[in-house]
């Protein structure tokens, strides 16, 4: 799918805040060690359902290969743009914003105050994401996983074949 034909339908599918259905939330609390289930709580329920709908698909692509850890950062991988307490609004500036100055500003402008601040930390959702999981004791791959996933493959730690997986699953 084409970049603008991708951000079209991740913004209509954003308006509303459905979250995962009620046999996914429950799914989702059976694979989520408690301090990650903390974390998956303070995603938005948008979040939480694309996050539900990746980890299925990974579910379904690799079998019994989809362990823990694998499941956990299809899940999670999102979890640092709760840090950032913006909106679908926001996000599509924030994504337009990048698009603008360059991703490389967002470092810049989380230093700062205010809504600029929160486009900033937006765009850095995959280091705060990271962090906020090996505070919680996430295991290792899910960790990288939620520090990489926006990285290109020659750029990742976890197994290509399991990063494959995720990344195609993840329609973002």
């Amino acid at each position: 799918m084409g970049d603008t034909a991708h951000l079209v339908k991740r913004y209509f599918g954003s308006i509303l805040p459905i979250g995962p259905s009620k046999a996914d939330s429950a799914w989702v609390a059976a694979e989520l060690l408690p301090s990650e289930l903390e974390i998956w709580d303070k995603m938005s329920a948008q979040d939480r359902r694309h996050a539900a709908g990746v980890a299925r698909r990974v579910e379904r692509a690799l079998g019994d290969e989809a362990t823990r850890p694998v499941i956990a950062a299809a899940l999670l991988h999102d979890c640092g743009k709760s840090v950032a307490h913006l909106g679908t609004t926001g996000r599509v500036i924030a994504t337009l914003s990048a698009k603008v100055a360059g991703r490389d500003m967002a470092t810049a402008w989380s230093e700062t105050r205010g809504f600029t601040r929160r486009v900033g930390l937006y765009l850095e959702h995959p280091r705060l994401g990271a962090d906020l999981l090996g505070l919680a004791g996430s295991a290792p791959l899910t960790v990288a996983w939620a520090a990489e996933h926006h990285l290109p493959p020659e750029d990742w730690t976890v197994p290509a074949e399991i990063g494959k997986v995720l990344k195609d699953a993840d329609d973002d």
